[in-house]
C-alpha cells in the first residue's frame, strides 16, 4: 500500500480528500449540501476508499464554482465537464459519463434544429460558466451567448429566443411550459470527467485516470446513474490508449 500512500498524499495533502460536488447538475448530484447524493459522490467516496482517506464533500450550485474551488485549493478533486477553458488549470480522466446539450425555443419559433440557432439577433440564455456556455462561447459565429444563475430564467425574463441546458433538466421544463418545445437534436455532447490540479504528480492523475476506467468496466457508473434516477445518462465509452 505504499504507493497508494504516497498518491494519498500527493492528492489530499490534509488528511482528507476534499471532492468538490456540483448540485446544480442533477445527472451528477441530488440532494441538498448536507445529503448530496449521486454519481460524482459515488466515485468520491470509491476515490477515497481505494487510498483508506476520510472524505469531505464540498457542494456548490454551480459548475464554474466547483472549478473555482479545485483552483483555489479548497478541493482536491473535481467532476466537471471537459473543457480548452478548463483543461489549463484541471488534469483530467476520460469522461465517465456523457450528456447532452440541447436548446429549448418558443413554440412557434422558426428555430428546428441547432444549426438554426446562431444568427444575428439570436439571443441563447446559459448558465454561467456551465460547459455548454464555454462551448457556445468558443464556437458561435453570430448568435449572443446571455449569463445568469440560471439559463432558463433568463430566457424566461428577458424573452430571449433560446435557451441552452442539459437534455433531462430541460425536457422536464418544456413538459411544465407547454408554451416552449424542446429541439431534440443535442447541439453538443458534454463529456463529464473527474479532474484535479495540474501540480499533481503524473502517478496521481493515472490512479484517477486508471481508477474511472475500472469504475466504467465493471458497471459502478452505470450502477450509481440507475440508483440516482439518471439511467438515461449515458456511461461514456473505454478510453482509447
Amino acid at each position: 500500500m505504499i504507493i497508494n500512500g504516497a498518491i494519498a498524499e500527493d492528492l489530499a495533502p490534509e488528511g482528507v480528500l476534499r471532492a468538490s460536488i456540483n448540485l446544480g447538475n442533477p445527472v451528477l448530484a441530488q440532494g441538498t449540501p448536507a445529503a448530496p447524493a449521486g454519481v460524482t459522490v459515488d466515485i468520491a467516496r470509491e476515490v477515497s476508499a481505494r487510498l483508506h482517506l476520510p472524505v469531505e464533500l464540498v457542494c456548490f450550485d454551480a459548475a464554474r464554482k466547483s472549478y473555482e474551488a479545485m483552483t483555489s485549493g479548497r478541493a482536491d478533486i473535481c467532476f466537471l465537464a471537459i473543457e480548452p477553458a478548463r483543461a489549463a488549470e484541471v488534469a483530467f480522466t476520460a469522461p465517465y459519463v456523457v450528456i447532452e446539450g440541447v436548446f429549448v425555443v418558443a413554440r412557434d419559433s422558426a428555430v428546428s434544429r441547432p444549426a438554426d440557432v446562431d444568427h444575428p439577433g439570436v439571443r441563447i440564455g446559459v448558465k454561467r460558466g456551465s460547459a455548454y456556455d464555454l462551448f457556445l462561447s468558443r464556437t458561435l459565429q453570430h448568435a449572443t451567448v446571455v449569463r445568469g444563475e440560471e439559463g432558463v430564467d433568463e430566457f424566461l425574463v428577458q424573452g430571449l429566443e433560446v435557451a441552452a441546458g442539459i437534455r433531462q433538466p430541460m425536457t422536464e421544463f418544456v413538459a411544465t411550459h407547454p408554451e416552449f418545445r424542446l429541439i431534440e437534436d443535442r447541439f453538443m455532447q458534454i463529456q463529464q470527467a473527474v479532474g484535479t490540479t495540474k501540480s499533481r504528480r503524473p502517478e496521481t492523475v493515472r490512479f484517477l485516470r486508471d481508477l474511472v476506467e475500472e469504475l466504467k468496466a465493471n458497471g459502478f457508473v452505470a450502477d450509481a446513474l440507475r440508483r440516482s434516477n439518471q439511467s438515461d445518462a449515458r456511461v461514456a465509452p473505454p478510453e482509447h490508449h
